[in-house]
């Protein structure tokens, strides 16, 4: 997955206390095996967002 694609997607946020940003999507162990072996690298939970919708989440 290209950065790009999760700096725009809804699941990413920026944890305070790590300062760091994370993936909210709460992935099983079998889940992140398949995305992580995936040669194609892409995110089956990407959900488009843009700044505006971003924003009001918060």
């Amino acid at each position: 997955m290209e950065s790009r694609e999760c700096d725009t997607c809804w699941y990413y946020d920026y944890d305070e206390e790590y300062d760091e940003y994370f993936c909210m999507m709460d992935l099983d162990e079998d889940e992140a095996y398949r995305f992580f072996s995936d040669g194609r690298n892409r995110c089956p939970y990407y959900r488009q967002g843009d700044d505006y919708t971003l924003a009001r989440r918060q």
